[in-house]
C-alpha cells in the first residue's frame, strides 16, 4: 500500500512527456490533447516545465514539440528490452524476407506492450514505430495475444489497470465477461487482431495485424505480430497465408528466449 496519494501534477507531466515522445515530430498541442485527454492549458504548462528541464524542445516553425536526448537518461538503468531485442532480431529479419510483411516483438511492461524489436522499414508501413514504442495492451494484437495467454492473476491485474484508462479499446476491461469470451476466442483460433478503434486512430483503418504469443511450456515471454495492408490482404487471407509462418517464428523465438533465460 502506497504511503501517499499519487501527485497528480507529476502524473500529468509524465503523460505529456510520453505523448510527446510517441508523436515524434507531430507533437502539437492538439495531438497531445487527443492522446492524453488533458486540458490544453495544462498540457502547455507541462510542456513549458519539461522544456525548462531540458526534456523537450519547441519547434517554433512547426508549432510542435519533440523530446531531447536527455530523456534517454530516464531509461539508463533498464536494458532488458535491449537484450531481448538482440535475441529476436535475426528471426524477425528472416520472417520479413520469407513473407514480405513486417513484424514487431513486444514485452509486457506494467501497462503497455513495449516494442523491443521491429522489422518495419522507413516508408508507409514504418509509421514511427521503433524499439521503445509503448503499445496499448487491449488495442493491439500484440497485447491481446499476450493477455489471452498469461496467467489468470496477471490478466486480472492488466484488466484492472486498463479499466481506469478511458481509451475506447479499454471498454473491454470494463466488461469482464466480454473480455473472457474474447480471450477464449483468441486462444481457440490461435491469434489476435488489432482493435478496430485503435486501427482507425493509428492507421486510418488501412493496416491489419495478427498477433500470437511467444511461449514455451506454459510460460509466456512476449508476443509477436505481423502487419499488412488491408487493400492487399483481407484478414481472412492474412490468416491463411501468414499465421503458420508467424506461429513457427514465435516457437523459434520462445526456444531462443527460454535458452537465454536458463543461461
Amino acid at each position: 500500500m502506497a504511503s501517499y496519494q499519487p501527485v497528480t501534477a507529476v502524473l500529468r507531466g509524465l503523460d505529456v512527456l510520453a505523448a510527446t515522445s510517441r508523436l515524434g515530430g507531430r507533437a502539437t498541442l492538439a495531438e497531445i490533447h487527443r492522446l492524453t485527454g488533458l486540458d490544453k492549458s495544462t498540457i502547455l504548462r507541462m510542456l513549458e516545465t519539461l522544456e525548462h528541464a531540458g526534456f523537450v524542445v519547441r519547434n517554433d516553425e512547426r508549432r510542435s514539440y519533440q523530446v531531447t536526448g536527455k530523456t534517454l537518461q530516464l531509461s539508463a538503468g533498464y536494458d532488458r528490452h535491449q537484450a531481448v531485442g538482440t535475441i529476436v532480431a535475426p528471426a524477425l529479419t528472416a520472417f520479413r524476407t520469407a513473407v514480405g510483411w513486417p513484424s514487431d516483438v513486444a514485452l509486457f511492461d506494467h501497462d503497455s506492450m513495449l516494442v523491443v524489436e521491429t522489422s518495419r522499414e522507413p516508408g508507409p508501413m514504418f509509421l514511427n514505430r521503433r524499439p521503445g514504442y509503448r503499445a496499448p495492451v487491449l488495442g493491439t494484437s500484440l497485447g491481446l495475444a499476450y493477455v489471452a495467454h498469461c496467467s489468470e492473476g496477471e490478466r486480472g491485474a492488466v484488466l484492472s489497470t486498463a479499466a481506469a484508462d478511458p481509451a475506447p479499446w479499454n471498454d473491454l476491461a470494463r466488461d469482464r465477461d466480454a473480455a473472457e469470451r474474447m480471450f477464449e476466442t483468441i486462444r481457440h483460433q490461435g491469434y489476435a487482431t488489432m482493435s478496430p478503434g485503435y486501427g482507425r486512430q493509428e492507421y486510418d483503418g488501412l493496416i491489419g495485424s495478427l498477433g500470437v504469443p511467444i511461449m514455451r511450456d506454459g510460460r509466456i515471454y512476449a508476443a509477436i505480430n505481423t502487419l499488412f495492408l488491408l487493400n492487399a490482404l483481407t484478414v481472412e487471407r492474412a490468416v491463411a497465408t501468414l499465421l503458420v509462418p508467424l506461429q513457427l517464428t514465435a516457437t523459434r523465438l520462445a526456444a531462443d528466449l527460454a535458452r537465454h533465460a536458463a543461461d
